[in-house]
């Protein structure tokens, strides 16, 4: 019988490799944990890291996309070529010194991220440009996710030893141990480690973790492993209380200029209260978002809207208030309630304490604070008012541009008196606006204008945005504001007199209208099509490089069916690659096709997860532990039952694992338009209880079956490559997943979904699958080559 022909036996090793989860046969339980520590560790290390980065680079989903890639492929690295090119003549040793390396490698990364803004130079609140934020990426992950790589490889080698199995069966579980390692991981971060531990303190708990470890794989006898384990538990109180202190160090480190009075870490974000000679900053995830005192923009991001009102009653101020805004609101003699809604009640909590004066206005009878998201506010209250104050930064993150979609601006629409205001402020430019910024300032009033029935913008550094519901109700006539600042007896710095004629000069006025009037093709910003924040990234890039700006905007005039036919090419040419590979044996070629689109899909789908989340809910920095684990979790179950299948079918036959990959690859390509629906589906919801049941379980349920398609695939996938291939090094599959979804992470979150939405991103994942399905099933019909 041929091997073409010739059907593949189910291994017996992979009986004692499931027996080892459920019974603690066939391998040592502790074994099993030491290898499950692998996957904990990377999760960990992943949560830990990217959130340093977001910190670094501002919050910056292209920051997240760099890093993410440059993680997948560092690690892929380690798992293919390092491994391979080591002598590996004991596995036991080889896994001791990883994880004695990766103890040591992590603290070190999360110093070097840190520190990565002096090398570069960066003021406090400057956004770095793409080249930091590459090298970056590159330099401070390197060593550390080629260790993570490196250790999965020798995980499966030792695998081999202890259990005498296939390397086909020692890799599926491995990467089975590692999934599962990765779910317990991530929720212990999220929900016993983040709350109340620093990332300092977090990765010594880990580098001891995995020094405990390596003691167990090299001390042979129990009396030693004994003693190193209480000395370790010994170490751990004065470890912790030296990287706490290590933590403030390096915190102040990246603010120079400036004194750190208190940092704090939440749910939200990692926040900083620092101080210099002209006042004090609260700053979030590396942004400053409060300054005091500023005089100057406390009264124009309220008094500018509230003029535009013939008699205020209510206000809704959405962030911002911290600044002086909250006092200057409740100057206006008809105000009666100011509802203030602030995100992170960690900030309150820093304001109260560091910013008394500022804080003082909350304590007014007349202002009710609210501690939540402003999109849920609006959504879940039955209140209406007079004027609604957005006072946010740019949409520089996808998640500060939900507050500038059609989507956003419907609710406000819908919460407004007749005749009601909403404003908000965007940076721009005296007198020039350069073709970028107008193109981020016309979506933005495009997608206003589609809501509201009145829509003008003051010009100035700070463009000011006023819509309202009622047509005429809006003026830029300067004598009729001035009328009404006289009319209340308000008592200002700035807005006064010979300021508002000058900001709103009617040649002015009129020029800003013509630039930002719609032109053919201005597009409307979404929550589901999020573009405003892409032109935001083009103006942020062209900061730093015209050939940056020119690429950038070069990618946003890309039609979409250009880019459906290129990525069709690019696959048509993987499926060529496959046919045509040395040896010819297809059936090989087919399953590290469909597992590079799988490792493509699966970070395709888990950035959607995340980006429809911080959409949907507005952050993101806690959410992401608890998704990243929900993901893991699910990749575990998959290669358990995938395991079991194998097991199981005591003859399969090499065709109909070929057409259980090809059905595999359809529920990938389905699944991202499913995803779609659903988080569709979602923005209706209303209550804010049901809305929580959501950010906490649905989102959850979806990133555990999407990772179970990858869990799912993997051991199919492995047998199909690894069949009689003994002397195969088990990294090489391993590193195929993690190249493609290396791919999936840069492109999808850093360009794919900002310009096309997601709908239509789905379609390009669905395309990504359509393709590999094809040429698995075709393969199980002819998997040409293959010998006898």
């Amino acid at each position: 019988m041929s091997r073409r022909e010739r059907p593949v036996q189910a291994h017996s090793e992979e009986v004692s490799v499931l027996d080892l989860l459920a019974k603690g046969g066939g391998v040592p339980a502790p074994f099993a944990g030491v290898l499950a520590l692998v996957g904990a560790s990377a999760v960990v290390a992943q949560v830990v890291l990217l959130r340093e980065l977001m910190v670094c680079f501002g919050g910056n989903e292209v920051a997240i996309g760099v890093a993410l890639s440059t993680w997948l492929l560092w690690t892929a690295v380690g798992s293919g070529l390092l491994s391979r090119l080591a002598r590996d003549r004991d596995p036991r040793r080889t896994m001791a010194v990883l994880q004695l390396t990766t103890a040591l490698l992590l603290p070190c990364t999360v110093i070097a991220v840190r520190a990565s803004r002096g090398m570069f130079h960066a003021i406090p609140g400057e956004v770095l440009g793409p080249v930091p934020m590459l090298l970056t990426s590159v330099g401070a992950l390197s060593a550390f996710c080629c260790a993570s790589g490196w250790l999965f490889a020798a995980g499966a080698r030792l695998l081999t030893v202890l259990a005498e199995s296939s390397g086909a069966a020692s890799i599926g579980a491995m990467y089975l141990l590692e999934a599962a390692g990765s779910a317990v991981g991530g929720m212990t971060a999220s929900l016993s480690l983040l709350p109340y531990l620093d990332s300092l303190q977090i990765v010594m708990l880990l580098g001891i973790a995995n020094v405990a470890a390596a003691a167990f794989l090299l001390l042979p006898q129990s009396r030693f492993r004994t003693s190193a384990y209480v000395i370790l538990l010994l170490l751990v109180p004065a470890l912790l209380v030296f990287a706490g202190r290590l933590n403030r160090r390096t915190l102040a480190a990246q603010w120079p200029g400036f004194s750190l009075v208190a940092s704090a870490n939440s749910r939200y974000g990692s926040l900083a209260v620092l101080e210099n000679e002209t006042g004090k900053t609260i700053v979030e995830n590396g942004l400053p978002i409060v300054s005091v005192p500023d005089p100057q923009a406390a009264e124009e991001t309220v008094h500018f809207a509230l003029l535009q009102h013939s008699a205020p009653r209510s206000l809704l101020l959405i962030g911002g208030g911290l600044n002086g805004s909250l006092q200057q609101a409740l100057r206006h003699p008809t105000m009666e309630r100011v509802d203030y809604v602030e995100l992170d009640p960690e900030i309150l909590r820093l304001a109260r304490r560091h910013l008394p004066a500022e804080w003082r206005a909350a304590g007014d009878p007349r202002v009710h604070v609210h501690s939540m998201d402003g999109r849920l506010f609006l959504k879940t209250t039955r209140q209406s008012f007079d004027v609604i104050i957005a006072s946010l930064p740019d949409p520089q993150t996808a998640q500060l541009n939900r507050f500038f979609t059609r989507e956003f601006f419907q609710e406000a629409a819908r919460r407004l008196t007749p005749g009601g205001v909403l404003s908000f402020q965007l940076h721009a430019s005296e007198n020039y606006i350069s073709p970028e910024l107008g193109q981020l300032l016309r979506c933005v009033r495009q997608t206003l204008s589609q809501s509201f029935a009145d829509v003008a913008v003051i010009p100035g550094d700070t463009a000011v945005f006023l819509a309202s519901t009622s047509s005429g109700m809006l003026t830029t006539r300067p004598e009729e504001l001035v009328s009404r600042l006289r009319a209340r007896r308000l008592q200002t710095t700035y807005m006064r007199e010979y300021y508002l004629p000058f900001r709103l000069a009617s040649d002015r006025v009129a020029d800003l209208e013509q630039q930002l009037a719609p032109q053919p093709g201005t597009r409307v910003n979404g929550d589901f099509t999020p573009v405003a924040y892409y032109f935001d990234v083009v103006l942020w890039s062209g900061q730093f490089s015209e050939a940056y700006r020119k690429l950038f905007v070069a990618l946003a005039d890309v039609p979409y069916p250009r880019a459906l036919a290129v990525l069709l090419l690019l696959m048509l040419l993987g499926a060529g690659l496959v046919g045509w590979r040395a040896g010819g044996d297809r059936r090989r070629g087919s399953a590290a096709f469909c597992v590079a689109a799988m490792g493509f899909t699966l970070l395709a789908l888990e950035v959607l997860l995340l980006l429809g989340f911080q959409a949907l809910h507005g952050y993101l920095y806690h959410q992401l532990a608890i998704i990243i684990a929900a993901f893991m979790a699910g990749m575990a179950l998959g290669s358990w039952l995938a395991l079991r299948f194998l097991r199981e079918a005591r003859w399969v036959a090499p065709r109909s694992l070929l057409r259980w990959l090809a059905v595999t690859q359809v529920l990938a390509m389905l699944s991202p338009l499913v995803l779609y629906g659903t988080l569709a589906a979602l923005t209706s919801v209303g209550s804010a209880t049901w809305s929580a049941v959501i950010g906490n379980a649905v989102f959850s349920l979806l990133a555990l079956f999407a990772g179970a398609l990858g869990g799912w695939q993997f051991p199919l996938a492995n047998r199909i490559y690894f069949d009689e291939q003994e002397t195969a090094r088990p990294g090489t599959l391993y590193a195929v997943d993690l190249a493609g979804a290396c791919a999936g992470a840069l492109l999808i979150s850093a360009y794919v979904v900002p310009v096309f939405g997601f709908l239509k991103t789905g379609e390009l994942i669905a395309l990504v699958n359509l393709v590999p399905a094809a040429v698995a099933l075709i393969s199980s019909f002819n998997p040409a080559g293959v010998h006898s």
